[in-house]
């Protein structure tokens, strides 16, 4: 995780989601193509991978129990292409997502 998605993950940890619900901060897209050829902010494609910023509580089962979330505030997370309602915070565009749409956290 580079030192920028620490700081970034640190500085918003007042952010707190209700119940199974994400917050993720996108990955910055490629800037250029693998020959070289620097691509327009229109042609970019938005990377389907980010940095937990802050989690909710997690799920109320029928019972009325908690189900504490697997993800936590600074892991590496892969979700869904259309997962997730943007919103900005500040100069940010952050992602609200349940924990479902996250397919798995990298290592």
């Amino acid at each position: 995780m580079s030192a920028s998605a620490t700081k970034s993950a640190k500085r918003k940890s007042s952010l707190i989601p209700l119940g199974d619900r994400v917050v993720v901060e996108r990955e910055e897209g490629e800037q250029k193509t693998a020959g070289g050829i620097l691509l327009p902010d229109s042609a970019k494609d938005k990377p389907a991978r980010g940095v937990v910023v802050s989690v909710g509580e997690g799920r109320l089962s029928e019972k009325g129990q908690r189900h504490p979330l697997q993800v936590k505030p600074g892991d590496r997370v892969v979700f869904t292409s259309y997962a997730g309602e943007p919103f900005k915070v500040g100069d940010s565009e952050l992602l609200l997502m349940r924990e479902d749409d996250i397919l798995a956290i990298l290592g």
